[in-house]
């Protein structure tokens, strides 16, 4: 099952390019990736299928790995109106929405606030 690593960078030239190279020399393939700056530093979040692999990996690099989570990774139509559909099904459960960002082959990355909900209201 992927996993959602969030990574903790410095915000300087180099440091995404360390991050694929630890994971790439560690043969972790990154399914998913999105990043925000906040206060000096990268807010990283890493979609992989290994974690504890990743995880090794970007601590020997001295990247820091501040979070791991399980998160619903959707396969969505490339077409408008997909995620308003998917995410309306998610609230109409009730579930929040905690987390979103796309993967590749045009998959949904989504954090919730009860993920078991949330895979059934989508019928994932």
């Amino acid at each position: 099952m992927a996993k959602d690593l969030t990574v903790a960078l410095e915000d300087r030239p180099g440091t995404l390019a360390a991050l694929g190279e630890a994971l790439g020399k560690a043969g972790v393939n990154i399914e998913g990736i999105c990043g925000i700056p906040a206060g000096g530093k990268g807010v990283m979040h890493v979609l992989v299928g290994d974690a504890a692999a990743a995880r090794r990996a970007l601590q020997q690099a001295g990247i820091q790995v501040t979070a791991e989570q399980d998160v619903l990774v959707l396969d969505l139509q490339d077409k408008p109106g997909a995620l308003g559909a998917a995410a309306r099904k998610i609230a109409n459960a009730g579930v929040n929405v905690t987390l979103i960002y796309l993967a590749t082959r045009t998959r949904a990355v989504i954090g919730a606030s009860d993920l078991a909900k949330a895979r059934a209201a989508v019928g994932a």
